[in-house]
């Protein structure tokens, strides 16, 4: 069995028309739906449980990249905002979900 039969039916040379395998369209939608799982649904969550992790464990002093490309230091947290000093005397207040990375301590210095 050639493995395009699954994809296009062969063609035979006789009189009797072939009936067509009646598991071949569910096979197929099962073998689909396993690959765009695999490939984008499951490294999706993976990612968005990552992102909820880092929100929640977000602490004052942290130094932080919003998703704008702002970098600064957190410097108040609230339940849904956070405080980002991104310069002496200057906080801007963002969502928490805005928070794009967190870097490690003396990052924004050493720059």
């Amino acid at each position: 069995m050639n493995p395009l039969d699954f994809l296009i039916a062969p063609a035979f040379a006789q009189n009797a028309p072939a009936s067509p395998n009646p598991w071949q369209f569910p096979i197929m939608m099962v073998v689909l739906f396993a690959i765009m799982y695999f490939l984008m649904i499951r490294p999706q969550i993976k990612r968005q449980k990552e992102h909820r992790a880092m929100v929640e464990k977000l602490a004052v002093g942290d130094e932080v990249i919003t998703g704008g490309g702002i970098a600064g230091v957190v410097r108040k947290v609230g339940d849904s905002f956070v405080s980002v000093e991104i310069a002496d005397g200057v906080e801007i207040r963002v969502q928490k979900s805005a928070v794009g990375t967190v870097l490690p301590k003396g990052s924004l210095k050493s720059a």
